[in-house]
């Protein structure tokens, strides 16, 4: 995962804390909401500097950070490389 991501996720997640952001653990249950995924859509696509598509504004997409970072993959054309883990 970019660590541009990590970035994007902590200024939405007010409860992932200090400490990594496991890229499986539910961005919901560390504090995103639904008007903060809104929020965090504009600052993805402005960060990695893409357009999502419609198709891709689901509740899946947004569920965790892999699944996030999966979205941006594919939309940037990286084929959805798999993820490495960030400490």
């Amino acid at each position: 995962m970019d660590s541009r991501l990590l970035d994007v996720l902590r200024r939405h997640l007010r409860y992932a804390g200090p400490s990594a952001i496991d890229q499986d653990a539910s961005l919901r249950d560390l504090g995103l909401n639904s008007m903060q995924a809104i929020e965090l859509l504009f600052d993805v696509e402005s960060e990695f500097g893409i357009e999502v598509p419609d198709e891709l504004l689901t509740e899946q997409t947004f569920a965790t950070a892999a699944t996030l970072w999966s979205a941006i993959a594919r939309v940037s054309g990286t084929g959805g490389a798999a993820m490495p883990r960030v400490p």
